[in-house]
């Protein structure tokens, strides 16, 4: 067949991996879903109100639940080495462009917003800073933003998950230092936890679905990951932990945020901690330490495809040069659209609601005829159809809304 041909031609041409350990895919796929958007999931209960704590939870187990999807895909056919396999496998060309689409612009637009985080945290901790180049004079933002690109570089050159499995603990570490910073501004530096909240916002109930869309939008990267194992036959051990552990860790800083700030909470929680306290420098110091760890995993699948398109894996001057040039193309986006919140909104909405929900159940669908007889889980299946399409409507119109509205004089 002219599918299996062209995924043998993919999966020999590019074939380095040792395999990685179950431990050491738990650390990668853990950093991947307990990232940024920790950040803002405060936020995103003030939007909502405090039943969208319960909704948090309904969407990890919808979207836990279509990773194990994209696992069985792959099982499926032993060629399938990553989410646009599945998508070829399932559509056909066609069908593997429009998805390839989706997924490495969520996946740009991700890398886009580390760096932006990067400034907007920098500029809190050196205010007021400025610099000069080339005699332009660069404000502080645009400059952290220059300086986390050259220093997260490095770490794009690595092939190996295994090696990045390292970066990934790190990054664990520091989520698990944020909370603790947390919870010390709360009750050491007299902040309290008093804030009483709303038990629903029905006009934020969208934003806030968008932000747990984008919180657990890793599913980009769970086929590289689940191909990156030894045995994928415990991908759907590993998805159990990673999806268990990062909703403690978005649930324990959600709660503690909106007790702490209420409705007041800005898009990033660092943003409302109280200036010059030990613990707040702390906390974001660690957050500063954090999109150093998951730049490199995330440009992964971008830079496979395009290395694998081409047959470069064995290049490794011109694999350099790719990478590089990916890396200073998202710094020139980041310098232009710095609105971190609404755009992370709109990746949620638009991107992550189709690559998180609704193309792992189509191409699943599509590959097991078994699973389109009526039962369970065609009803399941169905029904987080029908979720992932109002989600993704009505979010990415309001986002869109928002970034507009933000951008007029």
């Amino acid at each position: 067949m002219e599918t299996e041909s062209q995924l043998q031609v993919s999966s020999i041409s590019c074939q380095h991996k040792e395999g990685t350990s179950f431990f050491k895919t738990c650390f990668n796929g853990l950093n991947t879903l307990a990232g940024i958007g920790m950040l803002s999931m405060p936020y995103a209960i003030s939007q909502g109100g405090w039943i969208s704590f319960m909704l948090l939870i309904i969407f990890a187990m919808i979207c836990w639940y279509t990773a194990l999807l994209l696992g069985r895909c792959m099982n499926q056919q032993p060629l399938i080495k990553s989410y646009v396999d599945i998508a070829h496998v399932a559509f056909g060309y066609k069908g593997r462009a429009f998805i390839a689409t989706f997924l490495y612009l969520e996946l740009f637009l991700i890398l886009v917003e580390l760096l932006i985080l990067e400034g907007d945290n920098l500029d809190k901790l050196f205010p007021n800073m400025s610099f000069k180049m080339i005699g332009f004079k660069i404000g502080s933002k645009s400059a952290f933003v220059l300086i986390t690109a050259l220093i997260v570089l490095p770490t794009t050159w690595l092939r190996s998950l295994g090696a990045l499995a390292y970066i990934s603990f790190g990054g664990i570490v520091t989520s698990c230092i944020l909370i603790g910073c947390i919870v010390w501004v709360g009750e050491v530096d007299g902040v309290g936890f008093h804030e009483r909240g709303k038990l629903v916002n029905l006009g934020g109930l969208s934003t806030s679905m968008s932000l747990f869309a984008f919180c657990y939008c890793a599913h980009a990267l769970m086929p590289t990951i689940c191909n990156s194992m030894k045995d994928r036959n415990q991908f759907s051990k590993v998805m159990l932990v990673c999806f268990a552990a990062s909703t403690v860790i978005y649930g324990t800083i959600a709660v503690l945020g909106y007790m702490m700030f209420g409705d007041n909470l800005k898009s990033q929680i660092t943003l409302n901690l109280p200036t010059n306290t030990m613990s707040t420098k702390i906390a974001i110091y660690t957050t500063v330490i954090n999109p150093f760890t998951k730049y490199a995993i995330v440009i992964t699948p971008i830079i496979n495809a395009i290395e694998e398109k081409w047959h470069l894996c064995k290049k490794r001057p011109i694999s350099i040069l790719i990478r590089t040039t990916v890396v200073v193309s998202s710094v020139l986006v980041a310098l232009f659209v710095p609105l971190f919140g609404y755009i992370m909104a709109f990746i949620g909405a638009f991107l992550s609601v189709a690559i998180s929900l609704l193309f792992p159940c189509l191409c699943y669908l599509k590959m097991h005829k078994a699973a389109r007889r009526f039962g369970l889980e065609l009803i399941i299946i169905v029904a987080i159809l029908v979720i992932g399409i109002f989600i993704g409507v009505q979010g990415t119109y309001i986002s869109l809304v928002q970034i507009v509205n933000s951008i007029k004089p």
